[in-house]
């Protein structure tokens, strides 16, 4: 049995006509970059997340620099983030000159461990950007109440939890901004690059529209400096079809977590673990193992298909060398990035590959 990470042609064959469609009238319609399709997303992206405003952009990474952007974040400023996530959350903080500072995360979510950041708050610090990592959301309350206190701006990197709440409200609509990513492979992915910013604030709002577009305010124009960084018609016309379905995949996606957890609750294997005031939608469904490169070749060699997120975490990672920051700066993130692996999710993932996946994993670690 052949088991990828995750299936793009059956979910797109499950909506073919849907897309075939959407994508033919944008080709027809002659209008390419941004457009109606385009502001039509952003608002039903914005009602959706419980939001007033949407901006689009090309990617998950411009939607984290220019939210950073648009609060003016430059040299010699910090912002505060996890060692324990995806390497854009913390290159555009550096890109922008500014000094990624990290955190260390929780064993059993692998979420910022909101208690330890006030202890790195300084006068420089500027933002906190938590990881909504694998789908479940941070401690938002908690960390809102050390943000407000220190008035430090609060971005949501949500680019893995379109759709997860925190006591009901939507990833997205709990910080000053929130940021998405629509990667093919993520829980709403176009298919190309995509990504946007949600907010309720007006003004950042207002500067964001105008850094996507080489800072304009209107053409030939620029207010500020800004990037190139607009979404493609034919994008937002494939994301508001998929918009409609995404509510059915996630719930898709935790049926099929809820099983992995039940065949695999007697293995020695650490399961994911979802916070009582949380919905996980699981981007990833990510165990812990000891032997996880045996287990990894285990699996590949049955044809099951695994990632490691993530092998290394930032502060190891040669691109962000500090000088004060070595092995066993951040404990919890490198003995999560040691043991972790994840298996394959996706909403069409049949209930036998889960059982064979499973089984092969029980057989190797028993």
């Amino acid at each position: 049995m052949k088991i990828p990470m995750v299936d793009l042609v059956a979910q797109y064959k499950s909506i073919q006509k849907e897309i075939d469609k959407v994508v033919k009238d944008v080709i027809e319609s002659g209008w390419f970059i941004m457009g109606p399709n385009v502001k039509a997303f952003e608002e039903e992206m914005a009602v959706y997340s419980e939001v007033k405003q949407g901006i689009v952009c090309n990617s998950g990474t411009d939607a984290l620099q220019m939210a950073l952007m648009a609060i003016g974040v430059g040299p010699g400023d910090e912002v505060i983030t996890t060692p324990f996530t995806f390497v854009a959350t913390a290159e555009v903080i550096a890109l922008l000159g500014a000094k990624p500072v990290y955190v260390d995360v929780e064993p059993e979510t692998f979420l910022i461990d909101v208690e330890k950041i006030e202890s790195v708050i300084t006068k420089k610090t500027k933002a906190v950007i938590p990881v909504h990592l694998f789908g479940q959301i941070v401690d938002m309350d908690r960390l809102n109440t050390i943000a407000k206190k220190h008035k430090l701006v609060v971005i949501e990197d949500a680019c893995q939890a379109v759709g997860a709440t925190y006591k009901k409200q939507k990833a997205c609509s709990l910080g000053d901004m929130g940021c998405l990513s629509f990667f093919p492979a993520k829980n709403l992915g176009a298919y190309g690059d995509g990504g946007m910013i949600l907010t309720s604030d007006e003004e950042i709002t207002q500067k964001l529209r105008m850094i996507r577009d080489h800072g304009s305010d209107r053409r030939y124009h620029h207010a500020v400096l800004g990037v190139n960084s607009r979404l493609d018609a034919i994008q937002a016309a494939i994301l508001r079809v998929k918009l409609r379905h995404l509510d059915e995949w996630n719930e898709a996606r935790k049926d099929r977590a809820s099983l992995y957890s039940e065949l695999l609750k007697d293995a020695p294997v650490s399961l994911p673990v979802i916070k009582e005031s949380n919905d996980h939608v699981f981007h990833q469904y990510s165990i812990l193992v000891e032997a996880r490169d045996g287990l990894q070749k285990h699996l590949d060699d049955a044809g099951i298909a695994t990632a490691i997120h993530y092998p290394v975490p930032l502060h190891l990672q040669p691109a962000f060398k500090q000088p004060k920051l070595g092995e066993g700066s951040f404990p919890v993130a490198e003995e999560a990035a040691r043991r972790i692996i994840s298996l394959p999710m996706y909403p069409e993932l049949k209930e036998e590959a889960i059982h064979y996946i499973t089984g092969k994993i029980i057989e190797y670690t028993n």
